[in-house]
């Protein structure tokens, strides 16, 4: 079983993003300026691109593993992507294919789960964690490539536009899978919980 989920796992906190100094040593040498320009990229990225991997894996190991492998392929390519308007977008895709090759390498199609962390002291604060708990179990019953639309798309508050381009796909499968699961979503849930979901 995976570690406990953070406390609020609709929008996860994340763990302590690494320090610059940690890239430069990754790197391995003394970092030229575009390596500078890297690692500060690198350390603004880390905790967005570990949040994505996480609502779309619920596994914070994993999704630290997907960070790595995508800054470190980004940096292969950073002299070409760093002067273009859409190293963000660059970045998304390589985490998005990283992580459906990974699940396509596994043998069981069992999603991990992330286990649920001890009850708080008052029902209130139970009540949250349930709701929590409850949304990422509604998103993880998503095809994957459903899963990530609603998470760019919502979670990520990215445009129709960005995240067909992110996706490689048209702008109109991106409006129809949005609504088709937004509504599979408030199926899912209750009608009080259903009405912290967006609309189409």
């Amino acid at each position: 079983m995976s570690g406990p989920p953070p406390p609020d796992a609709a929008t996860p906190s994340e763990p302590p993003a690494g320090r610059p100094a940690r890239w430069r040593r990754v790197l391995g040498r003394r970092p030229a300026p575009t390596d500078d320009e890297f690692i500060a990229f690198a350390h603004a990225a880390a905790p967005r691109l570990r949040r994505t991997a996480f609502l779309m894996c619920r596994d914070w190991h994993l999704a630290q593993d997907l960070t790595q492998i995508t800054l470190t392929k980004t940096y292969v390519s950073w002299k070409r992507v760093a002067g273009t308007a859409n190293v963000e977008a660059y970045t998304r895709k390589i985490l998005l294919r990283s992580l459906l090759d990974h699940q396509r390498r596994r043998s069981s199609r069992e999603i991990s789960i992330a286990a649920v962390p001890e009850a708080p002291a008052d029902p209130a604060g139970q009540q949250g964690t349930d709701l929590r708990l409850t949304l990422l179990d509604a998103l993880g019953s998503l095809p994957e490539r459903d899963r990530a639309i609603v998470v760019l798309r919502y979670w990520e508050d990215l445009s129709v536009e960005t995240v067909a381009e992110v996706l490689g796909i048209s702008t109109a499968v991106v409006k129809t899978q949005s609504a088709r699961s937004l509504t599979r979503l408030r199926a899912l849930l209750d009608d009080s919980r259903a009405d912290l979901l967006p609309t189409a």
